[in-house]
């Protein structure tokens, strides 16, 4: 049977594409004939896909799919592979799943009973780590860092005393504060960062995050990034010390220790140099999780 052959009775498939992350001939032939066999295109942004499909002599008819209307189209996308019919799945760049909602389509479809597939391709973190020079044996990908400021440290506070290799993702924008947060949690680390990959302009700088947050207070940062960190040393995973617990935690032992609660929220920002509004936040989220 070929791989595109409809089964009747049967659902289709989603087949999960990676599309270039720099490049347009990053692209696999496998990916580029699936593409043209199938009758819809699920895809992040449908201008940005609709440029890639057109540089391939691509037609078939394209769908929104995105962070913003997941919740409802994600069933009507099931409903059309229930039908019979195949779909094709992509992101703006590299691997749909990764940091954006193609994950929950995976997971409605697997749930549904549908068969879901990958199309192998370009992934911006790993092209990263490749090139980084760093441990490749073992690492963890964090992808986005939170935009509060309490859910962001207590990201990092959990992957600080990790050995693996840390991956991140940044834009240029906020490429300074997150070095400089990096820093503060993590200690000054070998770091990697992998700049316009695949691209006229890719760059590897690489160094300290202290000497990256110098090269990036005389030079604007522009276009997106890949971090890469070095795990934390032995004596670092051996060792964690009060100062690196999540906000909630801290205060939690805080109190267990004697101390009244707002002193220890005072305390908790104090040591976490935060302030006291992250770390009641983080309260509230931890009580929110505790809930659902």
């Amino acid at each position: 049977m070929e791989e595109n052959e409809k089964v009747p009775g049967h659902p289709g498939t989603l087949y999960l594409c990676a599309t270039p992350i720099g490049n347009l001939e990053d692209m696999t032939y496998r990916a580029v004939r699936i593409l043209g066999e199938v009758n819809l295109i699920a895809a992040e942004d449908t201008r940005h896909t609709r440029q890639l499909l057109s540089h391939y002599d691509i037609h078939t008819a394209l769908t929104s799919y995105h962070e913003h209307n997941k919740q409802s189209k994600g069933p009507e996308l099931i409903t059309y592979l229930l039908s019979g019919e195949d779909l094709v799945c992509v992101s703006d760049a590299g691997l749909p799943g990764i940091a954006d909602p193609g994950s929950q389509l995976a997971e409605l479809a697997i749930a549904a009973g549908i068969t879901v597939t990958p199309l192998p391709g370009a992934n911006a973190a790993l092209s990263a780590l490749i090139c980084s020079g760093l441990d490749t044996t073992r690492f963890t990908f964090v992808g986005f860092l939170p935009r509060t400021v309490a859910k962001r440290r207590e990201r990092l506070q959990t992957v600080s005393c990790q050995s693996e290799t840390l991956l991140f993702y940044e834009a240029p924008h906020h490429l300074q504060a997150t070095l400089k947060e990096l820093l503060t949690v993590l200690g000054d680390r070998s770091a990697v960062l992998g700049r316009e990959l695949t691209k006229k302009f890719e760059e590897f700088r690489r160094g300290t995050l202290s000497e990256l947050i110098q090269y990036y207070e005389a030079a604007e940062p522009r276009g997106e990034f890949v971090v890469v960190v070095a795990g934390a040393s032995a004596e670092e995973a051996a060792a964690k010390p009060a100062e690196l617990l999540p906000p909630a935690d801290l205060v939690r032992q805080l109190t267990a220790d004697g101390m009244e609660k707002k002193a220890a929220m005072r305390e908790a920002a104090k040591r976490l140099n935060i302030s006291r509004r992250a770390v009641y936040q983080a309260l509230l989220d931890r009580e929110s999780e505790k809930e659902n």
